[in-house]
């Protein structure tokens, strides 16, 4: 299944994400180039800004998108034996994640700006897991990953889901403190580094 990601701004007039980080962090005007082509090392910088800067959390949500779209789709009959099963090996802890509790609007709300919303339930969700439960859940997770597909399955593909989810979450989650940084916030940290 495939996750379309909003790369731009459902505002008309408004910024986004990347266009925001564009003008502030490389000095490209939107408008940008009027009437000369891109050069190499440009177009270079530019994908460098998009796929690497760990500040791009929509690129983090649409992966945790990508994760969740990779189990039983809530509504399906495979899904609800799925989710009951979650419900049963993460106990109290995944009702953070289980549809009953966060399915609707909850993945829309990403495309309505809450950036962090899914990724603080997960977060909660493996947070709240003992050690016990996290390793029921990850082979619960693992047993319903299309092995032909993704090429692990099982309790240690259960794992790689977890773990993926939970960098992707910590990736939005840190990225979203970035919305109160100041540029003044920003040069007193380089200048506080410089005189350590």
């Amino acid at each position: 299944m495939i996750v379309n990601r909003r790369v731009s701004s459902e505002q008309p007039d408004g910024y986004d994400e990347l266009e925001d980080h564009l003008t502030q962090n490389l000095n490209a005007p939107l408008d940008w180039p009027e009437e000369s082509g891109l050069t190499v090392s440009q177009v270079a910088r530019i994908a460098a800004a998009a796929s690497c800067d760990t500040a791009y959390s929509q690129a983090a949500n649409g992966h945790l998108l990508d994760l969740f779209a990779a189990l039983p789709l809530p509504g399906t009959t495979e899904g609800k034996s799925f989710w009951e099963r979650i419900r049963d090996a993460g106990g109290g802890a995944a009702w953070n994640i289980h549809p009953a509790n966060m399915g609707g609007p909850f993945f829309d709300r990403i495309h309505d700006g809450n950036e962090g919303g899914i990724a603080s339930r997960v977060l909660s969700f493996l947070e709240e897991l003992t050690p016990s439960q996290r390793t029921d859940v990850a082979e619960v997770i693992g047993s319903a990953l299309d092995n032909g597909t993704i090429g692990v399955g099982g309790r240690y593909g259960g794992e790689l889901w977890l773990r993926d989810a939970e960098m992707s979450a910590w990736r939005v989650v840190l990225a979203s403190r970035r919305e109160f940084e100041t540029s003044q916030d920003r040069e007193g940290f380089f200048e506080a580094w410089r005189r350590a």
